[in-house]
């Protein structure tokens, strides 16, 4: 039983109010059918499309265990972050919440190793677009074209916050649709009641055919989970951008409910009438990938090139989305003093000129990386930056347990979203995301990045810790009589 306050319209503290958006700070440009589609289509990167074949070779028909066993987490991470998120949204989103619950050195830290992420997924992202262009047109390099596309969407959200959401509307769009019509095409052809298909109605065989639902024995489970966990990283970009939303509380409160649907429908969904159409041990499969040898199957005509359009779409979308977190991100840091104040500065639009400039920039450098030294300095990027995905969960776990006593206190009618069966599910998750970490240590592929993303987070926890220090020593010193 909480204790009830006297006023539920506490003030927030200093640091606190300083990132609230304001009339000449970031502003509201983003529509509800912006939020809606972001939060759709944050669930569905490239990951989904070239990485499930990996996965289902690894586990068979129970790489669906591994989904659902990942997807569950992320609804519980969701549920936490949304809670805290329409109660105060922001933003700067987990990373303001840890600041405050935490501490600074958390909210620095998580804020920081973010951004991080983000700006080397550019680099990825944008070679990935890249490869699929020049095999369009190959008089164009592909560095150019990895040029062209960072150019054009840096471009975009320079310009406004509305047009980031709207190109995001439409390149979601896509991907939705796309889903959409391959589960229910493929459904068809599952059970024989697609009009023209050659494909032979399989039912549900292919599911316990070919050694069983688990031909490689329980622990593929495990397995698959490390496949697959990192492909649900960009859910949590909605509540970044509820801050520059038309009405923030209800756009966190619907992205949250709906994160199960989401989630069941487009990956569980989606591999279910892959491995219920091919036999999980299909060589079509890894040699075309899952959604590809799917079409395939069924007589769709020219299925490697949609499926390269549809590729190139997720992959737009995740750099359009990425550049946006990462100068958001940025943003937020340079409010609290944790970043560059120049980050903390919009323009006559409302946007955060210099975070998405800075943000670029070092996604231009790691793109060169990319094409000078990919067995080293970008390698070496990419794995520090493997595990950052659980990092965050993990945090946001830790920090709800202390932001509802918060939120309690302060104003508990700003309470709308609950994590279920709080503490116990939070604990719950917390043991999730550390057993995957550690398990990770276990697999050859795997051990390297959580090695080096805990050797990077604790040089930027440690370099916060010494910043505070010094600033701590500094007003002292000036106090002194």
């Amino acid at each position: 039983m909480s204790a009830q306050p006297t006023n539920t319209d506490v003030a927030p503290s200093p640091r606190e109010s300083r990132q609230t958006p304001s009339a000449d700070g970031l502003r509201p440009g983003l529509k509800n059918r912006h939020l809606s589609m972001i939060a759709i289509g944050g669930v569905i990167g490239a990951g989904l499309f070239v990485g499930s074949a990996s996965g289902i070779a690894a586990a068979g028909p129970g790489i669906l265990l591994s989904y659902a066993l990942v997807g569950t987490m992320v609804v519980f991470v969701m549920r936490m972050l949304g809670e805290m998120a329409a109660a105060r949204p922001t933003s700067g989103s987990f990373s303001a919440y840890a600041d405050r619950a935490l501490g600074r050195w958390a909210g620095f830290s998580i804020g920081w190793l973010y951004w991080f992420f983000w700006v080397v997924v550019l680099a990825v992202e944008a070679t990935a677009g890249a490869k699929i262009l020049q095999g369009w047109v190959p008089a164009v390099p592909q560095w150019g074209w990895a040029l062209i596309v960072m150019v054009v969407l840096t471009a975009t959200n320079l310009a406004s916050v509305g047009s980031y959401g709207e190109f995001e509307f439409w390149f979601a769009g896509i991907k939705v649709v796309a889903i959409a019509g391959f589960i229910l095409i493929g459904a068809l052809a599952v059970f024989g009641a697609l009009p023209g298909s050659g494909h032979e109605a399989a039912g549900l065989a292919n599911l316990t055919g070919h050694g069983g639902f688990l031909p490689n024995g329980p622990g593929a489970i495990l397995t698959g989970i490390l496949m697959v966990v990192f492909s649900f990283m960009g859910s949590e970009i909605v509540t970044l951008a509820a801050g520059e939303s038309e009405n923030p509380r209800r756009a966190v409160t619907k992205a949250t409910n709906s994160v199960i649907w989401r989630i069941g429908v487009f990956y569980l969904g989606s591999i279910l009438v892959v491995v219920s159409l091919l036999a999980w041990d299909d060589p079509a499969i890894k040699e075309k990938g899952s959604y590809v040898a799917a079409l395939d199957a069924i007589g769709i005509p020219h299925a490697g090139q949609i499926m390269n359009v549809i590729v190139l779409t997720a992959v737009l979308s995740c750099l359009n989305s990425g550049l946006y977190t990462a100068s958001r991100m940025a943003f937020s840091l340079g409010e609290r003093g944790d970043a560059p104040a120049a980050f903390a500065r919009t323009n006559s639009r409302g946007v955060p000129q210099a975070a998405i400039v800075g943000s670029v920039v070092f996604g231009f450098v790691a793109v060169f990386f990319n094409y000078q030294w990919p067995d080293t300095v970008f390698l070496f990027l990419l794995n520090s930056s493997g595990a950052v995905a659980l990092f965050v969960w993990l945090v946001i776990c830790f920090t709800q347990l202390k932001m509802r006593a918060i939120l309690l206190r302060e104003s508990p009618d700003k309470l709308v979203v609950r994590m279920w069966l709080f503490p116990y599910l939070t604990w719950a998750t917390i043991a999730m995301i550390s057993f995957v970490l550690v398990y990770m240590l276990t697999d050859d592929a795997a051990r390297e990045q959580v090695i080096l993303s805990v050797l990077v987070a604790a040089l930027v926890v440690a370099t916060s810790v010494v910043r505070d220090r010094l600033r701590t020593d500094t007003r002292q010193a000036l106090t002194k009589p």
